[in-house]
């Protein structure tokens, strides 16, 4: 059992799951890492945190990696909804999304941080503590993404996700919160950004002058997870360098 404080980062073994391990760990807490990849997940976690391979949007494998988890550190302070895709290029408009798309936007960026927050619940209603910070995004309900029909959606879904659980849970000593990124640059997002000429067009909209880097958002996570802000919940910290306040 451990004395520090339990952080799960789920998506953890890379973009902004690993800059939020990393910023995490520096910050004191004890990791638990949830990766599709196994051997990233262990990397990012750390030798004195717990690393595990798992798909979010697999009921059994959650229930078990969360059981891994209390069993190892006793408890969970931060669960950081942080797993999530964009669903490539083939994800679009409306009528050109394949059904096998949309589908798997909405399992992993949806029914994942349900999945996820719900198996955390049982032990922070146990504790009284605890707080889920979920990465949703400024296309969740602030702006639109042209084109990222599947994604907008399920952004949407996930913001709307954690204000439901901020509600529900005030009274038991649980917050959650949202932190909403504009683009930010990471290898979900490489196969856009490098593009010159789409980089450029997207960087000119945004007052900072810059797309996102993963620091910048594990950052926000970071200010969030100290319990600084204690008052807030129910809330989206908005992370997009001015963009949508023009």
């Amino acid at each position: 059992m451990s004395a520090q404080r339990v952080a799960v980062v789920t998506g953890g073994g890379s973009g902004i799951g690993l800059a939020t391990s990393a910023r995490l760990v520096k910050d004191g807490f004890v990791l638990a890492v949830l990766d599709l990849d196994a051997d990233a997940a262990k990397s990012a976690a750390g030798p004195a945190g717990l690393g595990i391979g798992v798909d979010v949007s697999d009921p059994e494998g959650v229930e078990t990696a969360f059981a891994d988890v209390v069993a190892e550190f006793g408890r969970i302070d931060i669960l950081v909804n942080n797993a999530g895709i964009s669903g490539g290029p083939n994800a679009t408009r409306c009528h050109e999304t394949p059904l096998e798309d949309w589908d798997r936007v909405q399992a992993v960026n949806v029914r994942g941080p349900f999945l996820c927050s719900r198996a955390t619940l049982a032990t922070m209603l146990t504790q009284g503590s605890g707080h889920i910070i979920t990465v949703a995004s400024v296309a969740g309900g602030m702006v639109v993404f042209p084109n990222r029909c599947a994604y907008v959606a399920s952004k949407a879904a996930a913001l709307m996700l954690a204000k439901s659980i901020a509600i529900d849970y005030a009274k038991q000593g649980i917050r959650s919160n949202a932190v909403c990124p504009a683009l930010v640059y990471t290898p979900m997002t490489a196969w856009r950004l490098d593009n010159p000429q789409f980089r450029a067009a997207v960087e000119s909209q945004i007052p900072i002058g810059r797309v996102a880097q993963v620091e910048d958002i594990a950052d926000a996570i970071s200010v969030l997870a100290s319990d600084r802000l204690s008052y807030m919940t129910g809330s989206a910290l908005v992370m997009d360098g001015g963009w949508t306040a023009i």
